[in-house]
């Protein structure tokens, strides 16, 4: 399954092409299938992103009460915490959404002491609510998973190098990420997971990714990012990331 990629000229107007994709989808799938399920990015681009869903006139353009909200990853760290994706998406999302139902909302446990057992429990919670039995092999199709990507290609917490990559039956997983990172233990989607969604959304800004990017749309196998396959897989990138190489 082919990827699209579109170079925007800032991060600013990156960030409003995703909050402009994001409120299609949600109003396409709600149309369609009477809700829309997504699942949020950690990284940077929220701080922008969010911002634009919580105003008018996006806001308004969805109805929040039909929206059920998951995480692709987060730390292993308290709701409270800076560094947590949950607590970002709290500040400058959740509280500011009309009609919002907080059943809806289901925060990955990352920061529970039984890791493997919370991970479980996120799974189950995707069973439930996409109506799966225990053991079955269907794999929740979640309307879009919002995406970013690392200098080092990770996108979610699927590092390169990791055993995490090669994850065929769970859905959620632990993930460890570098010794750079300031939070090391991780929950994330799995592969499978990811690519069974209908979109996968990437929203991605900075020189930083060029070298990434370059290897990506050279359709490198060797980063996490490149094995995200989903039916519909859209990279947004500002000139920066896209560096000197070309959509295809």
């Amino acid at each position: 399954m082919s990827a699209r990629f579109i170079v925007l000229p800032t991060p600013a107007a990156v960030a409003e092409a995703a909050a402009d994709r994001i409120v299609a989808s949600a109003r396409n799938a709600i149309r369609r299938r009477g809700r829309f399920v997504i699942a949020l990015s950690g990284g940077s681009a929220p701080r922008l992103v969010y911002p634009l869903l919580a105003a008018p006139p996006r806001r308004d353009a969805i109805d929040w009460s039909r929206v059920e909200f998951f995480w692709g990853d987060e730390r292993a760290v308290a709701p409270d915490d800076p560094e947590s994706n949950y607590g970002l998406a709290r500040r400058l999302l959740l509280d500011h959404l009309p009609g919002i139902r907080e059943a809806s909302v289901h925060r990955m446990p990352a920061d529970d002491p039984d890791h493997a057992a919370a991970a479980g429990r996120y799974e189950n919670e995707l069973r439930r609510i996409f109506a799966l039995p225990p053991g079955g092999r269907r794999r929740p199709r979640i309307d879009l998973i919002w995406l970013g990507m690392g200098p080092d290609g990770h996108t979610a917490s699927l590092f390169p190098g990791s055993r995490v990559l090669f994850e065929r039956a769970r859905w959620v997983a632990l993930a460890t990420a570098p010794k750079t990172s300031p939070v090391a233990a991780r929950m994330t989607f799995t592969l499978p997971l990811i690519n069974a969604a209908r979109t996968a959304l990437f929203v991605v800004a900075g020189a930083d990714k060029a070298a990434a990017m370059r290897s990506i749309q050279a359709r490198s196998p060797a980063l996490p990012a490149a094995r995200v396959r989903a039916a519909s897989t859209l990279w947004l990138l500002d000139a920066a990331a896209a560096g000197a190489a070309s959509p295809p």
